[in-house]
């Protein structure tokens, strides 16, 4: 199904999860000690210091920022810099409002990050980005508190009801038609070659053919087995975007597969809930499941998958307003110093000056 996506309006962008792009990016605002003590903002007596800017710009700006202009680098500082502010007063109003986290939970989402990694790798993920085990737990702590404070305060108070998700059906009935079958895959992948960017979470990886073969043909045997699908793919798979999440690929179109009749022959005779055998191609090996197909046609009112994907649309859409006018009241009553906005302001005939 071409299932309508809004872009959500980025104005006022809530940290409130700790995020994983290739390397840890660090969200929160750290009160350890920086080796740079310069104040860039001041929030209600709590200070944002340029090391914690420059660590994150850093690590939003790894590749293809090396052409950036002064002025586009400190509007992006700019940015980054807001969203801290953001962050500190959401956890001073969630310290207010007695949100908590347990240590359990810190445990469990430590865990969640380490799991794609080595102990090894993981550790110099973290040193890459100036952080040791308790600042990422700092760091953590946090963004588990806003992401309580929020789904307590926001996400509680969204109702979506039968007649508004009708509305919005009449209004977006086009979305709704599909003009190709669709096929929802999921995936194990293995590869004749090492590669350093697999990332299951047994960190295990065929260096060869033979050894890529004996490797497909034992998965296969464990999911003929009774296995679960998803959970072998997060453990073995070779392929480094789908391990993660099971393998799941997401919708494939029916023209997709025009260019190879064999693929399309096992997929095609699947139904779903089906896995296709031991699939050999000019990469490696395959091992596909059906999770879902989709015909083509009007997808109608009454089909459970139009409701529940109409109601996630309005529930988002409901949620990101929320949180803007939510922080823009938290910010009415929040004491609030933007050091760098001065220094940029008063220095604009000539950013290098601006440190």
């Amino acid at each position: 199904m071409n299932r309508p996506q809004h872009a959500f309006h980025r104005a006022f962008r809530l940290a409130v999860f700790f995020v994983f792009v290739l390397s840890i990016v660090p969200f929160g605002c750290s009160r350890r000690a920086t080796k740079d003590g310069t104040v860039w903002a001041d929030v209600d007596g709590v200070p944002i210091f340029r090391d914690q800017v420059e660590r994150y710009y850093r690590s939003r700006t790894a590749t293809g920022a090396e052409g950036a202009s002064q002025e586009q680098a400190l509007s992006f500082k700019l940015t980054i810099l807001d969203e801290l502010i953001n962050n500190q007063i959401l956890a001073a109003h969630a310290a207010k409002s007695h949100v908590a986290v347990s240590e359990a939970e810190i445990d469990t989402k430590v865990n969640e990050l380490q799991s794609p990694y080595s102990r090894e790798e993981f550790q110099k993920k973290l040193t890459e980005q100036g952080l040791d085990s308790g600042s990422l737990r700092d760091e953590i702590r946090r963004s588990l508190i806003i992401t309580k404070l929020v789904n307590k305060e926001i996400v509680s108070r969204i109702k979506v009801t039968d007649p508004e998700v009708t509305e919005y059906y009449q209004r977006n009935k086009n979305a709704f038609n599909i003009t190709e079958t669709q096929f929802h895959l999921a995936q194990i992948a293995v590869t004749p070659v090492a590669d350093p960017q697999v990332r299951n979470t047994k960190n295990d990886d065929a260096t060869n053919s033979q050894a890529a073969e004996r490797k497909v043909q034992a998965l296969y045997a464990r999911l003929r087995a009774g296995d679960d699908f998803a959970t072998v793919a997060q453990e073995y798979s070779e392929d480094a975007r789908t391990s993660s999440n099971g393998g799941d690929m997401g919708f494939l179109p029916a023209s997709a597969l025009d260019s190879s009749p064999a693929l399309r022959k096992a997929i095609t005779s699947l139904r779903p809930g089906e896995m296709t055998p031991v699939l050999r191609t000019t990469d490696g090996f395959h091992i596909l499941k059906l999770l879902g197909k989709e015909e083509a046609g009007q997808r109608q009112i009454s089909d459970p998958q139009v409701q529940s994907s109409i109601r996630q649309t309005l529930t988002n859409e409901r949620e990101q307003l929320l949180r803007a006018a939510y922080l823009e009241d938290l910010h009415n009553h929040a004491k609030v110093v933007n050091y760098l906005a001065e220094k940029v302001e008063t220095g604009a005939a000539n950013p290098a000056l601006v440190k």
